[in-house]
């Protein structure tokens, strides 16, 4: 299998070994976007004798496998998301809360910005960075 190729357990893929398939439950498991560490963490706790190295390999192999989706974001940690399709993200930049949502007008977003840089569009990722409503209804507000 060469890196990009894309396989799917139960569709003619080789089946996933115990400890990918947890590693891909536990991404799988909520609606956060989960680093490694914490994919690792929670993998513990189903079999206390996976290291950090099966873990960070294993959301390689299934990253590679189209299964999961590894989201960077300069020099942090990168996250991990159960959703491959296209798809757009907010971030919060106090409490770093990562979530999903579908803009439209993407596809004219795209098109727009290739046209502007000259560029032959491949995919766009739009992140939107600002406050969550929780840590905006924290944050005091400035009176003038």
């Amino acid at each position: 299998m060469t890196r990009t190729q894309k396989i799917k357990p139960n569709e003619g893929g080789p089946p996933l070994t115990r400890q990918r398939q947890l590693v891909l439950d536990v991404v799988r498991s909520g609606d956060h976007h989960p680093t490694a560490a914490e994919v690792f963490m929670a993998a513990r706790e189903t079999l206390p004798g996976i290291s950090f190295a099966t873990v960070y390999n294993s959301l390689r192999f299934l990253k590679d496998a189209g299964l999961v989706r590894e989201i960077a974001f300069g020099n942090g940690a990168s996250r991990y998301d159960r959703e491959t399709d296209r798809h757009d993200h907010a971030m919060c930049s106090a409490c770093g809360k990562l979530v999903d949502f579908d803009l439209p007008g993407t596809v004219a977003l795209t098109r727009s910005a290739a046209r502007a840089s000259k560029f032959k569009a491949e995919s766009v990722h739009l992140t939107l960075v600002g406050l969550c409503p929780k840590c905006r209804d924290l944050k005091p507000s400035s009176s003038s």
